[in-house]
């Protein structure tokens, strides 16, 4: 597995990692089983690099990967460069019933220090604010940041779908390790301003959804098991007639994958990677088969011909509907 910089301390990881949404119920049933099974093939593929949250399963994702590393030697758990997240207060709302987004000192290392628990860590190698809370100067959450780094408990941080400017602010006060945003055939708005950001500034960007949340794959999901994801039911891609125009519109792309003799999901990581050196994936699977398609696509190295004609399959604008409802819009930060 190439490796690529995670942020600017010196840190290497694979050059693809693993998104631990799926370790929760998030996009269907799971068990401690399948995810174990996962990282096992992380472990065995040079795959170092684990994302996960508190608000996965509000913390069962992060104990899955606890019992995890503690059946492992120390060399293997030491393998592993674990990134967790906080800062969204599911127990409290504001007026209109919408969960709050709490970046206060107090409220942030009372999250990390329940995610080390639950990780059975003493520290992480990256913690994201998972959203900011916009009336909090950023400034000051870097300033709390910074001191989870000098005690230790912390080698760096990010933030999680922030702007460029927002970016920059936070950079002032101390370098920002990474941010992490949806990126992909099918979400191309990193490239108004973020990809090129944090590119300047030697912060990593961390791509999550890079398979397009199943549309980029050889079997994209059905209009039925849709209906089974409560985030995919109300999401505006996913509803229909959109579902239909967009596993429509991918097709050609799928077929161009297997001319080349990959998988669609891999294809979709292949182009990812040669985008941009500091540009990491993270896809997430409860599938092992479906994760050797993505490490096979790892693999793959790309010619600008190549490039041009995926281009031109699925150029700038090609999805119907918007990446998120009005509901999933709250928090992420808008741009350009």
């Amino acid at each position: 597995m190439e490796k690529r910089k995670l942020g600017n301390t010196g840190t290497e990881v694979g050059s693809l990692g693993i998104g631990a949404m799926s370790f929760s119920d998030f996009y269907g049933p799971t068990d401690t089983e399948e995810s174990h099974a996962i990282l096992n093939m992380a472990l065995n593929n040079g795959l170092d690099h684990i994302d996960t949250a508190k608000v996965y399963g509000m913390g069962l994702s992060e104990e899955r990967i606890g019992s995890f590393l503690k059946g492992l030697n120390s060399n293997d758990r030491e393998f592993f460069k674990i990134a967790t997240k906080g800062g969204i207060d599911r127990k409290n709302f504001d007026d209109k019933g919408t969960v709050k987004f709490d970046n206060s000192k107090e409220f942030l290392t009372q999250e990390l220090n329940a995610s080390l628990k639950r990780l059975g860590v003493d520290f992480v190698e990256l913690y994201y604010v998972h959203r900011r809370e916009e009336q909090r100067p950023i400034e000051e959450v870097t300033e709390t940041l910074v001191e989870f780094i000098k005690a230790g408990k912390i080698k760096q941080f990010g933030f999680s779908e922030i702007s460029p400017t927002s970016l920059q602010q936070a950079s002032k006060i101390h370098p920002v390790g990474a941010v992490q945003s949806e990126y992909s055939l099918s979400t191309r708005y990193p490239e108004l301003g973020l990809v090129q950001r944090t590119k300047t500034l030697g912060t990593s960007l961390v791509a999550f959804s890079p398979v397009g949340r199943s549309l980029l794959t050889d079997k994209p999901h059905s209009h039925s098991t849709v209906q089974k994801m409560e985030f995919l039911k109300s999401n505006p891609r996913f509803v229909e007639p959109n579902l239909s125009h967009n596993i429509e519109t991918t097709k050609k792309f799928r077929e161009y994958a297997s001319d080349l003799g990959c998988k669609a999901s891999g294809l979709a990581i292949a182009w990812l990677l040669k985008k941009d050196s500091h540009i990491l994936p993270i896809p997430g699977t409860r599938s092992i088969s479906h994760l050797k398609e993505m490490i096979d696509g790892a693999s793959l190295k790309l010619t600008d011909e190549q490039m041009d004609e995926i281009e031109k399959i699925l150029p700038v604008g090609w999805a119907y509907g918007d990446r998120y409802s009005v509901g999933q819009w709250i928090g992420p930060e808008k741009y350009c």
